[in-house]
């Protein structure tokens, strides 16, 4: 070989190591993970998001809030998906966190139950619902639906760590690990293992409670309205029927908080990057995805304060 070719050569390897190097280099992943009640919102927003930004790659994965703050704080993941108040301790360890969309946990049960319709017109009182999952009672179908039944009602629960759980338990006076029942993986786990159970009750987030193209609960599942005032009766603004009317509930405070509640985008010490980027992508043309998706915007002043720790 002349050292003309060796030299042209090498010009070519050279530009070509440098282009790989470049490629490699402008391609960026952000690892997301956490809770199930925020992974579809999630998808989608990462899905938009590439398509506007094609050298970020969006990498989500469910597993419960336990697992998306765990994995934040220990830097496994860029971004933790979190369903439920974040705590001081925490904060303590570095945890920042910004409201991203509303979402609240339902009392489901199983439609074909013969007291569904009961339940629909006395809905669920918190006392005699903290006796089912608190109280190591045994609960009849009777006792909670006013009628003669003698079924007992066999509660079902997470048995990974999240915030439906825990705003549940927050709800009925408790801790996640308070709640008694049968342990369950998961948001579709739960809503299944309910499905396939007529004595079955138990809690699912709004994007699993209910048929999002409907609006009307899961095939097989029946939203149990909660009595908040306790007057024996479900009042026209308890109603949960249907999507739309249980966002109404959660939007006029007539379905309580808990168990509605903020869904947080949690990283450690700061947003940076393309990170806060994708964050602050969220927190404004992303908010016109929310609810579509069936959830619910957060407030105007809390997206505000939510961008201005992003611009920090």
């Amino acid at each position: 070989m002349t050292e003309g070719k060796r030299v042209l050569g090498s010009s070519i390897l050279c530009a070509f190591l440098l282009s790989c190097g470049h490629h490699e280099k402008s391609q960026t992943t952000i690892r997301v993970s956490g809770a199930f009640a925020l992974y579809p919102m999630m998808v989608q927003w990462a899905q938009e998001y590439q398509k506007a930004n094609p050298g970020v790659r969006i990498d989500v994965s469910a597993g419960g809030a336990g697992k998306g703050i765990t994995d934040s704080l220990a830097g496994l993941v860029d971004i933790g998906m979190v369903s439920r108040e974040i705590t001081h301790e925490e904060v303590a360890k570095g945890a920042v966190f910004v409201p991203v969309a509303r979402d609240a946990t339902f009392a489901i049960m199983n439609a074909a139950n013969p007291l569904a319709a009961d339940m629909m017109k006395h809905g669920l009182f918190k006392e005699p619902a903290k006796s089912v999952w608190i109280g190591n009672n045994s609960v009849t179908w009777g006792k909670l639906a006013e009628s003669i039944n003698a079924s007992a009602v066999r509660p079902y629960t997470r048995s990974d760590s999240c915030g439906a759980a825990e705003v549940w338990a927050n709800y009925l006076g408790g801790k996640q690990p308070d709640l008694a029942g049968i342990g369950v993986y998961g948001d579709p786990g739960i809503a299944e293992a309910v499905r396939k159970d007529t004595q079955g009750i138990g809690y699912s987030n709004l994007g699993y409670a209910y048929d999002i193209k409907s609006g009307l609960p899961v095939a097989g599942l029946a939203v149990i309205p909660l009595d908040g005032n306790g007057n024996g009766k479900i009042d026209p603004e308890e109603d949960l029927s249907t999507r739309d009317k249980a966002v109404q509930a959660i939007r006029s405070g007539a379905y309580p908080a808990p168990p509605a509640k903020d869904l947080y985008l949690v990283t450690k010490s700061e947003f940076k990057g393309q990170v806060a980027l994708f964050v602050n992508w969220i927190l404004n043309d992303g908010q016109k995805l929310v609810d579509p998706a069936g959830y619910i915007q957060i407030s105007e002043p809390k997206l505000k304060d939510a961008r201005s720790k992003i611009s920090k």
